[in-house]
C-alpha cells in the first residue's frame, strides 16, 4: 500500500529502530492527482454554504468533544454536502475533496483551529477513504 502525505514527504515507520521508507510513488501522479482535486475543490468552494463552515467551526472550538465525536461531525458535514453535489462524480471523489475543502475554509475562518482541524481530518480520509486513495494511484499507474 502506497501512503499519500500531505506534506509531500515519502511515508515511512520505524523497523528495528531504523526509518524504513514505503515503496515509493511516482511524484508526477501524485501531481495528476492533485491538480485533478484541486479542479474540483475549486467548484465545490463555491458551494458550501458559510453556515455548514461555522457549524464546524463551532464543534472544533468545543474542547469538550472528543476527537472521535469531532471526527463523526466532519463525516456528517461532509456526507450531507456530497449529496447536494453532481451524480455524475465518485462519491469518494466528492467526498474527499469535500473534506479537505471544508478543512480549508474551516482553517481560514478561525486559523487557530489549524492542527485539530487537520488532525481531525487526516483521521477522517485514513478511515473512511484510504482505499479509495489507495485505487485511485493504483489507476493512474497503471
Amino acid at each position: 500500500e502506497v501512503e499519500l502525505q500531505t506534506d509531500g514527504n515519502r511515508s515511512g515507520h520505524l523497523q528495528n529502530g531504523d526509518l524504513v521508507f514505503d515503496p515509493e510513488v511516482n511524484e508526477e501522479v501524485v501531481r495528476r492527482i492533485a491538480a485533478q482535486l484541486a479542479e474540483i475543490g475549486d467548484q465545490f468552494d463555491k458551494e458550501i454554504k458559510a453556515r455548514v463552515v461555522n457549524d464546524l467551526v463551532q464543534h472544533f472550538l468545543n474542547e469538550n468533544l472528543s476527537g472521535e465525536e469531532i471526527t463523526r461531525r466532519m463525516s456528517e458535514a461532509v456526507e450531507g454536502l456530497a449529496r447536494a453535489m453532481p451524480s455524475d462524480m465518485e462519491r469518494e471523489k466528492a467526498m474527499l475533496v469535500l473534506a479537505m475543502v471544508l478543512t480549508k475554509k474551516v482553517v481560514n475562518t478561525m486559523p487557530s483551529l489549524l492542527r485539530r482541524v487537520f488532525s481531525t481530518t487526516v483521521n477522517y480520509i485514513s478511515q473512511q477513504l484510504h482505499n479509495y486513495i489507495v485505487r485511485m494511484v493504483s489507476a493512474v499507474t497503471q
